[in-house]
């Protein structure tokens, strides 16, 4: 009999701790524990949207691609992601940003050529908008790129695929606000011609 009463003296609350049968007591520790996951849901992630990026790319900057490759960035566009020259890539992929256009670098292995990279790419993406003719960039170095532009109501672009030293190939994917493209064609240019093949070419 005693058993029961002990169980029984744990599970009840006295009224005054009592709002609609539930544990007034218990309110204070759940709530806390609700705003600390809605802050980790949802504030962080707006937090992180709302504060600017200010690593502005200075004259004299350039980009490490990995195994002694290069670029030299855009001045006054705003690095993402991606490493400076001076220090160590974690891996390749850097994102440059500007008011009405990005600039994206992905690195992967691939043992085939520029034109068959750029198939596989074009491939993976599907429909990406109305799709301009192939071409070919060539770089200061002398590195050989292919090129295919396209344009879409949400936005202009070109991706251009290079085979790198050993088994790397490089794509290189602009995006612009629409009709904007011309206005950065200068930019990108000057850019795609800086990159180099890096060790082993």
């Amino acid at each position: 009999m005693w058993s029961g009463d002990h169980v029984m003296s744990e599970q009840w609350v006295p009224v005054e701790h009592r709002f609609l049968g539930l544990d007034r007591r218990t309110f204070r520790p759940a709530l806390i524990a609700l705003a600390v996951a809605l802050v980790l849901a949802y504030g962080l992630p707006a937090l992180n949207v709302a504060i600017p990026w200010h690593n502005e790319i200075k004259a004299g900057a350039v980009l490490d691609l990995g195994n002694g490759a290069t670029a030299v960035p855009p001045v006054g566009w705003q690095l993402e992601n991606g490493t400076l020259t001076g220090a160590s890539p974690t891996s390749l992929q850097v994102d440059l940003a500007t008011g009405g256009a990005t600039i994206g670098l992905r690195g992967a292995s691939f043992t085939g050529s520029a034109d068959a990279f750029l198939d596989q790419v074009l491939r993976s993406q599907g429909s990406q908008g109305v799709a301009a003719g192939r071409g070919t960039v060539t770089t200061d170095g002398g590195l050989v790129g292919v090129a295919q532009s396209s344009s879409s109501p949400s936005g202009d672009g070109v991706q251009v695929a290079f085979k790198m030293s050993g088994d790397v190939a490089l794509l290189v994917r602009v995006r612009t606000a629409p009709g904007q493209f011309e206005r950065y064609q200068d930019t990108v240019s000057a850019m795609l011609r800086s990159i180099t093949p890096g060790a082993g070419r």
